[in-house]
């Protein structure tokens, strides 16, 4: 090998090696925020019985557990990347559906313009369709 592709080479290493420490940091952080979302859901759930408005409370629950599952789905996006060395797009899709999920949520207790419930449902719709696409694909792929 010459000296240039043997520099190319290391310098490729050496960034693939970072990048994984990156993902790896990134991996432990998701996982302390899901730990720390999961105990604000308990906290949730311990206030839903003193609460005034039961309606009120069980959206907040809902809203702790739709934010701890999207952190779940991103650090599966990540976990994955270290099995197969590839970003699984699957897991960010769900996990931009569950946000829109939560923000349909929140359709019956704040005011909301008609605009928004629009783009928030068209959100939803080009997600799903995303996932449905990437699926059979990957069944293609994989067959």
């Amino acid at each position: 090998m010459t000296p240039l592709k043997t520099r190319a080479d290391t310098a490729i290493s050496t960034i693939s090696g970072v990048t994984l420490g990156i993902y790896l940091l990134i991996a432990i952080s998701l996982s302390l925020l899901a730990l720390i979302s999961f105990y604000d859901v308990a906290l949730q759930i311990a206030a839903l019985f003193h609460a005034e408005d039961m309606t009120q409370g069980v959206l907040q629950v809902l809203h702790a557990l739709l934010l701890t599952l999207i952190i779940v789905e991103i650090l599966e996006t990540v976990t994955a990347y270290f099995r197969t060395n590839r970003v699984q797009v699957t897991p960010i899709l769900i996990a931009g559906i569950t946000a829109m999920v939560r923000r349909v949520l929140t359709f019956g207790v704040e005011p909301v313009e008609p605009l928004d419930i629009g783009m928030t449902l068209a959100a939803i719709l080009v997600l799903t369709a995303a996932i449905v696409y990437i699926g059979r694909q990957e069944r293609t792929d994989y067959y």
